[in-house]
């Protein structure tokens, strides 16, 4: 009998050890959710990469897949540093307040772009658009990436702002669905002349 008490006592530790090592059923919910999230990026960076070169036989598919990680990794990086909580007009509130540093959507296109030059990229060009341009309340910038040569139409656009948190919304140009794009060029001649028009109206 002692000896199979001994033996029970034994027993009973190595399951309590065991028990202490190995992890909970809730602790592998956080991990598995994170190599989902990680697998999610991959495949969109893949996806985007894969966009990208196929604009143009001209497109080295390496930079493709550089301007894909870039686009998709760093505004989720820039979106932590910003404080990002809200959704995107929320967000541009808070901006316009002073409350939070950047994050409308200029500052995304604005960021994006300086990034995508450090690269030094040879068989891409880039473009800057905005949609909206008569309604300040709902004017937006993007950033879109075509072959060289080609023309904005012809490219995809890189939109960290619109989905919220830095996520990536890319779209050829001409399927988008919410916004019809015009060149910022154009848009900044346009609000010149306005602009102009306003004032030789007022010195009447």
């Amino acid at each position: 009998m002692r000896l199979a008490t001994k033996g029970l006592c034994l027993s009973l530790a190595v399951l309590a050890v065991a028990g202490c090592a190995a992890p909970r059923a809730d602790q592998g919910v956080p991990q598995t959710m994170a190599f989902a999230q990680i697998d999610a990026e991959e495949a969109k960076i893949a996806d985007l990469a894969d966009a990208i070169a196929r604009l143009s036989p001209s497109i080295d598919p390496d930079e493709a897949a550089r301007v894909a990680r870039i686009a998709v990794e760093e505004p989720l990086q820039w979106a932590r540093d910003w404080g990002m909580e809200d959704a995107p007009y929320i967000h541009n509130i808070k901006v316009n307040r002073g409350t939070k540093p950047r994050g409308l959507c200029r500052h995304w296109a604005d960021d994006l772009q300086a990034r995508m030059a450090r690269e030094g990229f040879q068989t891409l060009d880039w473009h800057r658009a905005i949609a909206n341009h008569d309604n300040i309340l709902v004017e937006h910038s993007t950033l879109i990436v075509s072959a060289r040569g080609a023309s904005m139409e012809q490219g995809i656009l890189l939109d960290p702002w619109r989905l919220g948190q830095g996520e990536l919304f890319y779209s050829a140009v001409r399927k988008d669905p919410k916004y019809d794009w015009v060149p910022r060029q154009e848009v900044f001649a346009q609000k010149r002349e306005w602009k102009e028009r306003r004032a030789a109206k007022a010195m009447r």
